[in-house]
């Protein structure tokens, strides 16, 4: 019986979804765990595939290990946590081709390709799409100058070991990288704040006549209104006086 796992490398624990599977056969899941934490150790920080061959007759058991994933791999390889969301805008890393072939040769027995330069060149597009340098170069270059015969004795005899003043450039090299994109990112965001402060501006200004300061639109409204009724009523009270001036004139003639 087979029995599949994605385990923390070197920190698997004891969880329902394995006692269910492993419980009812009387497997030992202390000596379990403890086996797959020594078999997994150098992948600590990752998640592996474990594949677990267990005999319900006998309760024996052996671990497989299997590889993996590639972007896991690799981001180990860079010492980062994740990768790259906008690959084009922002790289994260600067890998060696040592370390390419690194990769490829842990991977290498799980994987489809039919032989190994198939399969880095499967590795270095995942380099790409992860947002990750080669040589301090484009994996796309990389994988043309590979075709070109660059890089074909460190492939040949399948070369990991990377020297540390090798390793010190490219990280320098990343550095500078580094900044131009946070100055290019500091930019486009102060670039940003400037468009949506002149949107507001914009919106807030009136389209007419602006209201003298404190003024309410209800203030405003009645202010509009009282001068009108104000010029009325001199109308109304001019026609009794009118009225009242016609008696006293007949008066005066008798």
């Amino acid at each position: 019986m087979i029995v599949k796992l994605l385990i923390d490398g070197g920190d698997m624990k004891p969880g329902p979804a394995i006692a269910q599977q492993l419980g009812p056969m009387g497997i030992n899941m202390g000596k379990v765990i403890s086996d797959i934490n020594s078999a997994t150790k150098d992948f600590k920080g990752m998640q592996v595939p474990v594949h677990l061959d267990v005999n319900p007759k006998t309760k024996a058991f052996t671990v497989k290990v299997m590889s993996p994933a590639v972007s896991a791999l690799i981001k180990k390889e860079l010492g980062i946590e994740t990768a790259s969301g906008e690959r084009k805008k922002t790289l994260v890393g600067n890998l060696a081709i040592e370390q390419v072939i690194s990769v490829t040769k842990q991977k290498y027995p799980n994987m489809l390709a039919n032989d190994f330069m198939g399969a880095l060149t499967s590795v270095i597009g995942s380099c790409l799409s992860l947002g990750t340098l080669i040589e301090s170069k484009d994996p796309k270059e990389v994988l043309e100058e590979i075709r070109q015969g660059k890089y074909k004795k460190e492939i040949q005899s399948q070369t990991t070991e990377l020297s540390s003043e090798k390793k010190s450039q490219l990280q320098k090299f990343f550095s500078t990288v580094k900044s131009q994109q946070e100055a290019a990112k500091k930019k486009e965001e102060e670039e940003k704040a400037a468009a949506e402060a002149a949107k507001a501006a914009a919106a807030t200004a009136a389209p007419g006549a602006t209201p003298a300061a404190g003024a309410t639109p209800a203030a405003s409204a009645s202010a509009s209104k009282t001068p009108a009724a104000a010029t009325a009523a001199p109308a109304k009270t001019a026609a009794p006086a009118k009225a009242a001036a016609k008696p006293a004139a007949k008066s005066a003639k008798k």
